[in-house]
């Protein structure tokens, strides 16, 4: 009865693997929050993209009237000796101050300028997709870090209950050796077996602080009790469904859209660069001489115009070399459909083997418990051995830890099927942040405003607000 008192003791201990979830805990989607807000990655891209919108404003300048202005003041001086002077060597001295105003025009480019605003355009929204890129990136980061303390924690309590299991079951075993019972071996065997445990319990427990520095680094924070992944997001209901949803969905391939527009507008535009262009062109002058009531003031206005006739191939050439820039991107353009629609199958792929693994984990430790619950009572009864309780132990242990990772990987894989087919973002997840607006710095550039206007100076308040003045 003792014997069965103590076995009994183990199995209930045994199913204790999983510790007691702690008030408050962090969910999966606080987690992803915090990675959002302290993401440097997704900083430096809006930046980036910040970058990219400043071009559009410079390609609109060049349809606007360039003025500006210069200014010098010269001092001359000299000798001469001439016969109207009888020959007399006269020094000579002048000094002039002299302001330039100066303003142009471009009053036709053929196209030039606004094909290079709407090429900006296109850049722009290229960036913004890469911008979304780098977000699903860091949510998915984030998923796998939190996942991965979820493992680690959850790898521990089990390697920790086990420490607890053979503790006692080596107890156990020197009670029966003292009684006659058992022999030495037996004790033997149950100490290797503890040392053995405790080893496995130093790795989780390394393997658990590798985990919480990810997570930190990732996050923002160090992780503290973590929720359970109870659902999984909702998918496509076929592979096929979601590669067609990922070819017309996914930043990356939005991106590379936008790249080919791009290209076949620089083709244009180096075709217009060898046409005439058109220009008005007005300066106001003023000149004065110190010392003197001497002046110069006057102006001009005029239209110019101009164009290539020859520059040795160079205008011809910026043709063609846009022309295989354009095929370059439109090739590229199929490469990312390609790895778009393998990254979706690579992903439904693993998903499905992690479900298989988590449903033959399911049944591996329903079958180690019964064995392990059978072979305790047969040990009870004299039938078996200290060794043959031990290898119990540890055929559901390796199933219960089986069984977390394939929970885990089953988690990650259906996020990074959120990720390829491009809905792994803040919006499509609904999380309760603060979303960057790329529009708003847009709307406050594209027109290309002075510091000194209204808008500049919104545009002042917002960078402020960002903390880069």
């Amino acid at each position: 009865m003792a014997k069965r008192m103590k076995l009994a003791s183990l199995a209930v201990a045994f199913g204790l693997v999983v510790t007691a979830p702690m008030a408050r805990a962090e969910s999966l989607a606080d987690a992803m929050i915090g990675a959002y807000n302290s993401s440097g990655l997704l900083e430096q891209n809006r930046a980036v993209l910040r970058a990219a919108d400043e071009d559009v404003a410079q390609a609109v300048s060049s349809l606007r009237p360039v003025i500006s202005w210069s200014a010098d003041a010269t001092r001359q001086f000299g000798t001469s000796r001439t016969a109207s002077t009888g020959n007399v060597i006269s020094p000579s001295v002048s000094n002039t101050v002299s302001a330039s105003l100066v303003a142009e025009l471009t009053l036709f480019d053929n196209g030039q300028s606004k094909l290079a605003i709407e090429t900006a355009k296109e850049a722009v929204l290229g960036t913004r997709q890469q911008l979304v890129s780098v977000e699903q990136q860091v949510l998915l980061s984030a998923v796998e870090a939190y996942l991965e303390v979820r493992r680690a924690i959850e790898n521990v309590a089990l390697r920790e209950n086990n420490v607890r299991l053979i503790t006692q079951e080596l107890r156990a075993a020197q009670e029966r050796f003292e009684v006659g019972e058992v022999t030495r071996t037996d004790t033997s065997l149950a100490e290797a077996r503890l040392a053995a445990a405790r080893s496995q319990l130093a790795s989780a427990q390394g393997a658990l602080t590798v985990a919480r520095e990810q997570y930190l680094a990732i996050v923002g924070h160090l992780p503290g009790a973590l929720q359970p992944l109870n659902s999984l997001p909702q998918l496509p209901g076929s592979v096929d469904a979601a590669k067609s949803m990922a070819v017309r969905s996914h930043p990356q391939v939005k991106s590379i859209q936008h790249q080919v527009a791009a290209a076949e507008l620089n083709i244009l535009r180096a075709e217009a660069s060898m046409k005439p262009t058109v220009q008005l062109a007005g300066r106001l002058t003023v000149t004065e001489a110190f010392r003197t009531d001497s002046f110069t003031r006057g102006g001009s206005i005029g239209v110019e115009a101009g164009g290539p006739i020859y520059q040795g191939g160079r205008l011809t050439s910026l043709v063609r070399q846009s022309m295989a820039n354009r095929d370059s991107v439109r090739g590229q353009l199929h490469q990312v459909i390609d790895q778009v629609s393998q990254n979706v199958g690579n992903a439904y792929a693993q998903l499905r083997i992690a479900q298989a693994s988590l449903e033959s984990s399911d049944r591996q430790v329903r079958a180690a418990t019964v064995a392990f619950r059978g072979v305790r009572e047969e040990a009870a009864l004299g039938a078996r051995t200290t060794l043959d309780v031990l290898n119990a132990e540890q055929e559901l242990l390796n199933a219960r830890s089986a069984r977390i990772s394939a929970q885990v990987d089953e988690g990650i894989a259906a996020y990074r099927v959120l990720s390829t087919i491009g809905q792994l973002t803040a919006t499509d997840l609904r999380l309760n942040v603060q979303q960057y607006d790329p529009v708003s710095y847009y709307n406050l550039v594209k027109g290309g405003p002075i510091q000194k206007s209204k808008q500049g100076q919104q545009l002042d308040r917002v960078l402020k607000s960002l903390g880069k003045n």
